[in-house]
């Protein structure tokens, strides 16, 4: 009742790109909540002590020994083989997932249509994909809620003010509005705002992704109905043999 989980054919290069832009989000596309949000929790906290998004400014800027100088050698080497482990996690994942999708498409196996609970009502619709990235970019969560994916739209909603509000973009964003642009710039913190940008990209992509592939259940739950209960038992659609022209 907190969100629709399904299989469906994903890109696995995609969802390891994915990983590689922010570990975790290649996991939480497959519906790995526990596994995507621990990755997710570590790049966190391991790349703000590591101080990775301080050195990514500095070589953006050119400034390449003092990108060396401010990373923290301890941390930096933690970071390693935990990043390579979530790209390569997620691309796994998504080849063995994508093996059960094609075993159960070929099946027709049943899935449930409806749930309904205490907290939640939850069913198969049709949604707008436009209007979940519409939403999404309103903010980050929103296009989630709109096709009831609970979880991941807590998780977006939550992290998107933690990293707005340690930025300190909206205040960025006032002192722009009023014309202020040098005190626009010196109040952010560019440790946090880099971490906004991949955010709002996820959150796009995946609330268009998932509202796409929940039409196509809906889609597919339709015709099994029409199949069951108005089509002859006897039905069969005969193939026609291939003729050779003269």
């Amino acid at each position: 009742m907190f969100g629709t989980t399904q299989f469906h054919l994903q890109n696995p290069y995609l969802i390891a790109w994915w990983s590689a832009a922010f570990p975790g989000f290649g996991h939480l596309l497959l519906n790995k909540y526990l596994r995507g949000l621990s990755l997710f929790i570590w790049e966190v906290i391991v790349n703000y002590n590591t101080k990775i998004n301080i050195a990514m400014v500095h070589s953006f800027c050119g400034d390449i020994e003092l990108a060396k100088e401010v990373l923290d050698v301890r941390w930096m080497l933690m970071y390693i083989p935990v990043y390579i482990f979530g790209i390569w996690d997620s691309y796994r994942t998504s080849v063995d997932m994508n093996k059960v999708y094609l075993l159960a498409d070929r099946e027709n196996a049943p899935f449930n249509t409806f749930s309904i609970g205490a907290l939640e009502v939850n069913y198969i619709d049709k949604r707008n994909p436009i209007m979940s990235v519409v939403w999404s970019l309103f903010m980050p969560g929103l296009g989630q809620l709109y096709i009831h994916r609970i979880i991941s739209a807590f998780f977006c909603l939550v992290w998107t003010i933690l990293f707005l509000y340690f930025s300190k973009a909206l205040i960025a964003v006032q002192y722009l509005f009023l014309g202020d642009i040098s005190q626009s710039t010196a109040v952010l913190d560019k440790e946090w705002l880099l971490y906004i940008p991949s955010m709002w990209g996820f959150a796009l992509y995946d609330s268009y992704i998932n509202t796409v592939e929940n039409n196509k259940l809906f889609e597919a739950e339709q015709k099994n109905y029409l199949i069951d209960h108005f089509q002859n038992p006897h039905f069969k659609i005969k193939k026609e043999k291939a003729v050779d022209n003269p």
